[in-house]
């Protein structure tokens, strides 16, 4: 982030915008934001899916790639399946809501059947799919280890060292 504080401008090596605040400890604001953040995070107040779109833009999460794919898919796996469940129904209009619930009643009762069909077959392909994903995911770290692990035998073939 390149600061400027006092007519002082200093950057550091993973700028993303720059913060023009004399007379401001921009550098204690950013730590207490970062804090707040990580605190929020362990307490569990990001884990909602609705928050993980916002999350998308949290520059401590995109500092690190594993932590923000983990906390992702979890994002997702909790998102993925529709809630069917019957709800209850309301009328905001006072003069004709008795009416109106029985009709909107009576027409959830006649698609109830069709609508908990679709929605339980889209439940079934978001969780293929999430499982999908994660399992690439997973499947693509155990290689990118095993790769890093024969980097580094070669690395120490070439330079002349025995395994241990």
């Amino acid at each position: 982030m390149n600061v400027a504080m006092n007519d002082e401008a200093r950057t550091e090596p993973d700028s993303i915008f720059t913060v023009h605040a004399p007379g401001v400890d921009v550098q204690a604001v950013m730590r207490d934001v970062e804090e707040t953040v990580a605190r929020n995070m362990e307490n569990g107040v990001y884990d909602d899916a609705r928050v993980a779109r916002a999350e998308r833009s949290n520059l401590a999460t995109l500092r690190n790639h594993d932590e923000f794919l983990e906390f992702y898919l979890k994002c997702l796996r909790e998102a993925a399946f529709v809630d069917i469940s019957d709800f209850d129904i309301r009328e905001r209009r006072r003069g004709f809501a008795p009416l109106l619930i029985r009709f909107k009643r009576t027409i959830w009762n006649l698609l109830k059947f069709y609508t908990y069909r679709l929605w339980s077959q889209q439940n079934q392909v978001n969780g293929l799919l999430v499982t999908a994903v994660e399992n690439l995911d997973l499947k693509y770290a155990a290689k990118i280890q095993a790769l890093e692990k024969r980097i580094e035998e070669l690395e120490r073939e070439k330079n002349g060292e025995h395994k241990p």
